[in-house]
């Protein structure tokens, strides 16, 4: 069942598979099943065509509103993204896509635009502007050339932005003030050596993803950061931790530091996860 991406099988009476298979994901369970069959059985089954797959994702996207047309193959975007114009989420990840074609622009509804792993080169503006819906845009992994100077102002009111692993797409001074709005920001293997600036000014920041970078600090500015509950800061080059960023405590529920030469503090506080590292750094702020 090459579309199934969930199977639950709890509460049955199953002899024949582990338990760990039951309750782990649905791919390494189809995987298994899949070990199972006979040779004759296995050679004398369909593939169905890309187009067949694609045809009944549509159909299925008619009551769910979502199509995802993930590890396809697909080299373009095929006219049933856009076709019924009330998709409010559309998964093209894992393909070879290099560009997204015009038609797009009719989704007036869509929410979420998944273009994770393709081919993608250039910031599509002329599209996310006629998007006036759209909250969430993942381009992560993709060879995106650097961002236009207004590539931001196009997506204003989004909420979740993921340009990981595009390490010449951001301008020297990305204007992230653009994105009042912003709750989750993902900037993962983009050589950054210093955290852009303007990331301070947004207030409404709940997730932010900065690992496997080479950041060697941490601006004290983080303490504006008031609405932030997770901060990846993991597989950097980073020493020492402001003591300011103790005043996130208790909003900031998740730090993650691993992979980072910390000197300033000692390994038993690291252990002692994320609560215990926010107090020691407010507990070394000079008293008021």
């Amino acid at each position: 069942m090459t579309t199934l991406r969930k199977l639950l099988l709890s509460g049955n009476p199953l002899r024949t598979l582990r338990s760990s298979l039951v309750s782990g994901p649905t791919p390494a369970l189809l995987r298994y099943l899949r070990s199972r069959l006979s040779e004759a059985e296995d050679s004398g089954a369909k593939t169905p065509a890309k187009e067949e797959v694609v045809t009944m994702a549509a159909r299925l996207s008619l009551t769910s509103k979502e199509l995802s047309l993930e590890g396809m193959g697909l080299s373009v975007v095929p006219s049933e993204a856009w076709e019924s114009g009330e998709i409010i989420k559309l998964n093209l990840s894992k393909n070879s896509i290099q560009e997204l074609p015009v038609e797009l622009s009719s989704c007036s509804s869509l929410q979420t635009l998944v273009l994770s792993r393709n081919n993608i080169k250039d910031w599509p503006v002329a599209i996310l502007k006629s998007l006036p819906n759209l909250s969430c845009l993942k381009l992560d992994g993709n060879p995106l050339r650097q961002i236009p100077s207004d590539g931001f102002e196009a997506i204003s009111m989004i909420q979740i932005l993921d340009i990981s692993g595009n390490a010449t797409s951001l301008p020297e001074n990305p204007a992230f003030s653009n994105l009042p709005h912003l709750k989750e920001l993902y900037l993962r293997r983009m050589q950054l050596r210093e955290v852009p600036s303007e990331i301070m000014s947004l207030r409404q920041l709940q997730i932010l993803g900065l690992s496997q970078n080479s950041l060697q600090s941490i601006p004290d500015g983080f303490k504006n950061l008031t609405s932030l509950t997770e901060l990846d800061l993991s597989d950097n080059n980073i020493s020492t931790l402001p003591p300011e960023l103790g005043l996130l405590e208790p909003s900031l529920q998740v730090l993650r530091l691993d992979g980072n030469p910390l000197r300033s503090i000692r390994r038993p506080i690291l252990d002692r996860g994320t609560k215990a590292v926010l107090k020691y750094l407010k507990d070394k702020l000079p008293e008021q």
